[in-house]
Formats: C-alpha cells, structure tokens, sequence
C-alpha cells in the first residue's frame, strides 16, 4: 500500500483512501498507542511537557492529544496529495522560511483538518544526524492547557518506500511480526510540532552543542529532498506545511478534487473516512504550441487515452475516404498516464 506505483489521479485517490482506512484504525490500537508511548517517552524534553510534572502522566497527555487528534485527521480531515514535481519547491520554501515573531490567522490553512501526501518524501535531518523522511503530514487544530488555539502538526515516515534504505530496514524487522506489521498501519509517526493560532510564533528554544562523536549519521536516498535542522529557525516540520498552505494557494498550482472510484468509495464509506482528495500540481505556465514561422509542433507532458476514430483523408486521385484509427496511447514514453479528468502535469 504505497504510492510508489500511482501514475493516474484515480490510482492517488484510491492509495490515499485506504492509507486512510488503515491509518485511522492503528491509531485505536493498542500497539499503536504504546508505539507513540515510547516515540514521546524519549522525543519530548522534561521542559516542554504537557500537563503534569510526573514524566509517565506528561508523557500520557501528549499521546492521547497526538493519538485522538492524528485519528480526527486521518478519518475525517481533506486529503492532499502533492506532485513529485511540487516537492522540490516546497521544501526550498520551507527551508528559507523563518515564522518567528509572525502573527497566523486560522484561514491561512486550507481546512480545519487535513492529510497532505509526499509521493517523494522530503527528509529531515535532526541534529544529531539522524534523517527520516516525511512522507505525510496530518494538522488539526486544538486547544492548550492554557486555553490557547494552536495546530498540532505530525509527521509520517512511508514504511513501503523501496528507495530508502530505513524503510526496507524496518520493513524487514516487520516481517517477523505480521501482526505487529498489520496494526501499526503503512505510515510511523516520527515526529510533532505546533503552530500557535492568533499568536506570535515563538522563537525556537535553545539547544547546546551536539560533539561530533555524538552524531550519528544516516544516509538518504540520491535524488531526494533533505532538510537539516540547525535549531535557529521555524521547526522544519512546522515550515514546511506552511510552505505547503501558501503555495498551494497560488496561481501557480492547481487542484483538481478527485474522487476516489467505486470500490474505494464503497470501502470509505464503511470506514466512515472522506475518500474525496486534491492532487496539487503546477500549473501549465508556457503555451503548447512552439512560436515561429514553422509548422506548429505539440510537445506533450502526459500519455493519455485516444479513443478508436475514423480519420478523413484524401488519396493521389483527391477522392475522400475514411480509416479506422485503433484506441490507443498518445505521449512519450515515461511520461504520466492521465485517466479520467484532463490536467496538466509538469513533470521533471
């Protein structure tokens, strides 16, 4: 279950759906929660904590505030998926970009609650040298103890992605334990981050220096987007869902909603998870016909479906006939295979 092999809008609707399904259920489990136990037990400091002192009761809080608002988004939020060809340029955003001091407004997401995809994930490089990818990011919008609106933010890594080493690590440690496997769902959440709403964003916290004996270094798959935390910017998590909410508000982009086909709708509908889900693309910005004095010459982006037709052509005498043209594929080789609505897709 993976979105490695989707080529069409209707095969991304159909894996985000029953990523979905999957998804909302390992976060009921018991073996999930007592994964996201021993995620926050070691990735939260003693000094962020929520709610109480005691570290077990702290590290309680967080996990049923991660778990039940990571369920709402998983079952319930807007489903996004976003192009390979959009990856690159919403993480250079991301990078760049520094919230710190900046006031957000709730409108500034594209809905409440959400799930974006990263078909190419982009990865993380913490501190300490450690990477993982991010390969979804679910956002809903809670309160704080101290009565304050904020997004909490969660990161996901792809445990089926066949490019990264870590991933086919796991899924190896996987193998001897289907059942563990099945609970835990396609995605491992990696790590969390919130966006204070109608606040300024704060400054990042101080961290001391890490030793070089201390890193440990983990390498990415070549060809993919990395992103290293230097601990003196907006949370990388946090940026880069920003990045993604004003980009894909753009002129640039373009949305198109696509509905899952029936039998994933059925099976949405018996899971109560929204099926409907926007596949966020660029824009086509140049014209497809060359300029010149020459014979106009389409250059195509895509492979598409041309349905069987009779052609009109005349022969050396100038009498008209016509020819059946068999169904077929029209587009060069490698290229996108488009099935149903017609988009545009610029592809690297």
């Amino acid at each position: 279950m993976s979105f490695h092999d989707a080529r069409t809008l209707t095969d991304y609707a159909r894996t985000a759906v029953d990523v979905r399904i999957r998804m909302a259920d390992s976060h009921s489990g018991i073996l999930g929660l007592n994964y996201l136990g021993e995620l926050f037990a070691n990735l939260l400091p003693a000094e962020r904590g929520l709610g109480s002192q005691d570290p077990a009761a702290r590290a309680d809080t967080v996990v049923d505030a991660v778990a039940r608002a990571s369920k709402a988004a998983w079952a319930g939020g807007e489903s996004f998926v976003l192009a390979p060809a959009m990856t690159a340029i919403v993480a250079a955003a991301g990078e760049a970009l520094d919230l710190t001091g900046d006031l957000l407004t709730a409108d500034i997401a594209p809905c409440d609650g959400g799930v974006l995809f990263l078909p190419e994930p982009i990865y993380h490089r913490r501190r300490n040298g450690i990477a993982f990818a991010i390969g979804a990011i679910t956002w809903t919008t809670m309160n704080t103890p101290a009565g304050d609106r904020c997004w909490l933010i969660c990161s996901y890594s792809p445990v089926h992605d066949p490019d990264d080493p870590t991933a086919v690590a796991v899924c190896r440690d996987l193998d001897r334990h289907p059942a563990l496997r099945a609970e835990l769902g396609p995605y491992l959440l990696n790590n969390v981050a919130t966006l204070p709403i109608a606040a300024p964003v704060p400054a990042p916290p101080d961290t001391p220096p890490i030793d070089d004996a201390d890193l440990d270094w983990s390498s990415t798959p070549d060809g993919r987007y990395v992103i290293a935390d230097d601990g003196n910017r907006t949370n990388v998590l946090a940026a880069i869902l920003y990045a993604f909410w004003r980009i894909q508000a753009q002129p640039i982009t373009v949305t198109p909603r696509t509905p899952a086909d029936r039998p994933a709708r059925r099976r949405a509908a018996r899971a109560s998870i929204t099926h409907e889900t926007r596949v966020v693309m660029l824009r086509r910005s140049s014209p497809a016909v060359d300029p010149g004095d020459g014979e106009a010459k389409w250059h195509y982006r895509v492979r598409f479906f041309v349905r069987g037709h009779w052609r009109r052509l005349t022969d050396s005498d100038g009498q008209p006939y016509r020819t059946w043209v068999q169904g077929h594929i029209k587009g060069p080789d490698g290229a996108p295979l488009l099935h149903g609505e017609k988009v545009a897709v610029l592809a690297r």
